[in-house]
């Protein structure tokens, strides 16, 4: 794992415990000479994140839509920023240039762009492990759908393990530095529809 795609607010949320995660994660990231990839913004989670990298010397990589750059939202002090014309080409572009996905708390974006990632590791898009940075229990709703969704059976077992979930920095990196995606023959039973 060289580099990990983290996926955030552009709010810093209303707890202040969600700065100093993503202030931890930036120096953690840094630590273990990890390149942090990101919607490329200055404002909210994702800025602190990359400020927090960058003031601890590491590297992180940008990709934004032009139209957010021009409403001046895009951070221009990074390694590399790159500027697309669409949100499909910043998705695109993020999962090619990281090894692991990694969610802080955010909004819907946030939620889209993590649940993508597990639907392409579910479909075999990619074998990349995707983790949530579950802080202050700001996922516990979002974790409790999909175990619901497994009991429901409309997400096999196998594949509610895609998804690595901790409370802390170190420990979410950790677990995705060791994850495996589960790779099944087929990913739905048509014995069963």
């Amino acid at each position: 794992m060289r580099a990990v795609c983290v996926f955030c607010g552009s709010s810093a949320g209303a707890q202040p415990v969600y700065r100093s995660t993503a202030i931890e994660l930036g120096r953690e990231l840094v630590a273990r000479d990890l390149t942090l990839v990101y919607g490329g913004g200055n404002v909210g989670l994702m800025g602190i994140v990359a400020d927090a990298v960058l003031e601890a010397g590491g590297r992180a990589i940008g990709v934004i839509p032009r139209a957010l750059l021009e409403r001046e939202v895009g951070h221009r002090g990074l390694t590399e920023l790159h500027v697309v014309r669409s949100m499909h080409e910043r998705k695109a572009l993020m999962a090619e240039k990281a090894d692991a996905f990694l969610a802080l708390p955010g909004g819907f974006g946030t939620f889209e762009e993590l649940c993508e990632v597990i639907t392409w590791a579910q479909l075999g898009i990619h074998a990349k492990p995707c983790g949530v940075l579950n802080v202050a229990g700001y996922y516990d709703p979002l974790l409790a759908l999909f175990e619901r969704a497994v009991d429901e059976r409309f997400v096999r077992a196998e594949h509610r393990e895609i998804v690595r979930v901790a409370a802390a920095p170190a420990a979410i990196l950790d677990e995705l530095a060791t994850a495996r995606v589960p790779v099944l023959a087929k990913w739905i039973d048509r014995s069963e529809s």
